[in-house]
């Protein structure tokens, strides 16, 4: 068995002296894309804001076998963990070249790779990133993380907010992005899970209450409504 890429142990995390996230285990395979699920609330985002050091947070997480709970977050960026925030958080008044420029932090970007997986991109090399449409927006915020040999992909909610058509291709995206980087993935659109996840972490109440298969969850109806609030089958 290959070793997990992360592991997060007894992670607690406070914001503003509230905690938001109280006792969070798990692990994350060093292959494939494992979901954090959870109602709205519970601290998913919490959870990934407290790996990387963005919140006051308490516990051990380790990294490819160091352990990083120690250090500030552009010491776990250096690392090779890329975030992609739920809110996009784009630079409005640069252009989308100007965006992935400041995201480079490697002598070989891959710019290649950013350009076949999102053309788009390249045709709007000179847009203002602020006067772009949400789903361009995000894949923005998604190809600033691509850019970089990372080892593990942080992201937040990406098709939160998008026409159908757009959360496809996000959903595309994040396909490809995964055969070269395992990605740690909070998502509450449950057909997005179904398409990419292998695994599955659940929270309620800031600690995690079911870890398993993703389809485990998904396949069974009364696990899902206990754990989630909602069915399966209905679009998140």
């Amino acid at each position: 068995m290959t070793a997990p890429i992360l592991t997060v142990e007894h992670l607690s995390a406070s914001i503003a002296g509230q905690q938001v996230v109280e006792d969070v285990t798990f692990a994350v395979p060093a292959t494939g894309i494992t979901a954090v699920l959870g109602r709205n609330g519970v601290g998913k985002t919490s959870t990934l804001r407290g790996i990387l050091g963005l919140i006051s947070r308490r516990g051990a997480v380790t990294l490819a076998g160091e352990r990083i709970d120690s250090l500030p977050t552009h010491r776990i960026v250096q690392r090779g963990v890329g975030y992609v925030p739920e809110d996009r958080e784009v630079f409005a008044k640069l252009t989308v070249a100007e965006n992935l420029a400041l995201a480079e932090r490697t002598k070989n970007p891959r710019r290649e790779f950013v350009a076949e997986l999102f053309p788009d991109l390249v045709a709007r090399r000179g847009q203002m990133a602020g006067t772009l449409s949400g789903g361009q927006q995000q894949m923005v915020s998604l190809a600033r993380a691509l850019l970089n040999e990372n080892v593990l992909l942080l992201v937040d909610e990406p098709t939160k907010g998008l026409a159908p058509r757009i959360v496809a291709e996000v959903a595309d995206a994040l396909q490809e992005a995964a055969k070269i980087v395992p990605i740690l993935l909070v998502e509450q659109n449950l057909d997005v899970v179904r398409q990419l996840a292998d695994d599955a972490v659940v929270i309620a109440g800031g600690r995690v209450v079911h870890t398993g298969p993703a389809r485990e969850i998904l396949d069974d109806r009364a696990l899902t409504m206990r754990l989630l609030g909602v069915s399966a089958e209905v679009h998140a």
